[in-house]
């Protein structure tokens, strides 16, 4: 039987690829940074640089609404936005709404990591959403001096890769998951987990290592985001026994995902990636810089 594929499911990661390399030009032509990273930055004065990110949760957010789980939906939007934030070595500040239990679900997220949930929006679209089905989207702001901006220039080979262990599979790769899921019951506590938040987890990697570069794994993958933010030139080399996986991935392989498809399209297990001279004790090695 051959293996069940993101591509099948409707979404082209190389597509993606193409048509970002297409923005690239129009958006660093008015002045912004970062294009192709986690998070635009703009110089401000004394040094300091602002940081952005909007995203959604993506078709997550329709499993979620049949599971009756819009509390942890709004805790994965939150805390998506804040760690693409997060990877640039800034502070989040922040940005959203659509249900009260979204809502709840983001402000819980906002207050561990110590930023304001300042307003949204809510659009009603008939036009373009079915009936019952919803959206919900936020931006995160965050502040950073120039002189500690991560932005992956420093990184060079025989750096080491570390991994923060993700939750389960966060916010990406659901338009798979719902083709597998079909109209039938699911486990929600398996799919649905929420994203992880890893403000303190940074901040305390940060505080005990010299930190050149933060990759927040979303949809392509470890190799996929990790590569983003390292030098021309430079690559990885990853241990993939060196950690072990959630049990949603298990549950996937019996779905008939392979291997392959799961590295591609998945964290398999590991939310942040971080690259520095050495791992610091506690951290977890994963891989190393070639």
């Amino acid at each position: 039987m051959r293996g069940r594929t993101y591509e099948e499911a409707g979404v082209s990661l190389a597509a993606a690829e193409e048509v970002v390399e297409r923005l690239r030009a129009a958006i660093e032509s008015t002045g912004a940074g970062g294009f192709g990273g986690f998070a635009g930055l703009y110089p401000l004065e004394e040094g300091r640089v602002l940081v952005a990110s909007t995203d959604g949760v993506g078709s997550k957010l329709v499993l979620s609404r049949r599971a009756g789980r819009l509390h942890d939906a709004g805790r994965d939007l939150a805390a998506h936005c804040i760690d693409d934030v997060i990877t640039t070595g800034a502070e989040p500040l922040l940005d959203l709404e659509q249900v009260a239990e979204l809502v709840e679900g983001a402000a819980e997220v906002c207050r561990e990591a110590g930023c304001a949930l300042i307003g949204g929006e809510t659009a009603e679209l008939p036009g373009v959403y079915r009936e019952e089905e919803l959206d919900f989207a936020g931006t995160c702001v965050g502040i950073v001096d120039r002189d500690r901006l991560i932005d992956g220039s420093r990184c060079e080979p025989g750096d080491v890769v570390l991994g923060l262990p993700s939750s389960g599979l966060h916010t990406n790769g659901f338009s798979l998951v719902r083709q597998l899921v079909g109209d039938g019951d699911f486990d929600a506590d398996l799919l649905l987990t929420p994203h992880r938040l890893y403000v303190e987890d940074v901040r305390e990697l940060r505080a005990n290592a010299d930190v050149k570069a933060l990759a927040h794994v979303t949809g392509g993958g470890i190799l996929g985001n990790l590569t983003r933010v390292l030098p021309e030139g430079v690559g990885v080399e990853l241990d993939w026994e060196s950690w072990e996986r959630p049990p949603v991935y298990a549950w996937l392989a019996e779905q008939g995902v392979e291997e392959d498809e799961l590295r591609r399209v998945f964290n398999c297990g590991i939310g942040i990636c971080a690259v520095a001279p050495e791992a610091p004790a506690g951290a977890r090695p994963i891989g190393r810089l070639v």
